[in-house]
């Protein structure tokens, strides 16, 4: 019986453990791309360039792949098929790549952020008033967040609900949560949060945004070793007299 390489049984080791991992690992990530695509749905009155949502589907469509490739990574690793570790190299390397891109999009969309929030939120503020869904958003986004305007409560003052109502008043979902009677008077600040919408909003995207950056990263590391592990099977299997790992186990 052949020596086994302790370089080849911790290779194998490595890229069985791997596998699993990616099983596990492609579940995780498609609940993040999920909750991108969720938040985004909360989110989606403030942004006009749905090309944001590009890192969550990437991430989705890579989680996918990854279960797949999970259960062929198990197989070929315990089988030792040549075509299917070269095959098990080619889809980790494929997948590597795209994550890669997908950290790349997440970084530039991040960059974004700031600038389309404020953009967009500044337009929604002012066709603020009446049935409209941009009306149940802002009083939405008030409510939760427990802030008023864009960069502070008095943003109000020069939108067109401000004007036409001449109540010399915020919106009711400015007021703190204490204050049962307020009534959004711009003259009783102490019963108003004066915090804009703006800043909170940005944080939270951007929080949600880093956390996702992160995830792919790490997910690339792993399938490097990945890649790696299957690189050193290969080497080992030219020299003469090697015997598969999992033979007496499987056989």
């Amino acid at each position: 019986m052949a020596r086994l390489d302790c370089g080849m049984i911790t290779s194998k080791s490595v890229l069985l453990l791997l596998s699993l991992i990616f099983l596990t690992a492609g579940v995780a990530l498609g609940c993040v791309g999920g909750s991108f695509i969720t938040a985004y749905e909360d989110y989606d009155a403030f942004f006009k360039d749905e090309h944001i949502l590009l890192p969550a589907i990437i991430i989705i469509i890579v989680a996918i792949v990854m279960v797949l490739v999970g259960i062929i990574g198990c197989f070929v690793t315990i089988r030792e098929s040549p075509v299917g570790l070269r095959l098990f190299l080619v889809i980790l390397l494929l997948m590597f790549i795209t994550e890669v891109m997908a950290f790349i999009l997440g970084f530039v969309y991040r960059q974004k952020v700031v600038t389309e929030v404020q953009s967009t939120m500044l337009t929604i503020f002012q066709t603020y008033g009446g049935k409209n869904p941009e009306t149940e958003m802002v009083d939405f986004w008030q409510n939760q967040f427990q802030c008023c305007g864009v960069n502070n409560y008095t943003d109000w003052t020069v939108t067109q609900w401000f004007n036409s109502t001449g109540s010399n008043s915020v919106p009711q979902s400015c007021c703190k949560p204490e204050f049962k009677n307020c009534t959004g008077l711009l003259s009783e600040p102490q019963e108003l949060n004066t915090m804009g919408c703006a800043g909170i909003m940005e944080s939270h995207i951007k929080d949600l945004i880093n956390y996702t950056m992160i995830v792919i990263l790490g997910f690339a590391i792993v399938k490097f070793f990945g890649m790696l592990s299957i690189l050193v099977i290969a080497c080992k299997k030219i020299d003469n007299g090697y015997q598969p790992l999992y033979s007496g186990v499987f056989a």
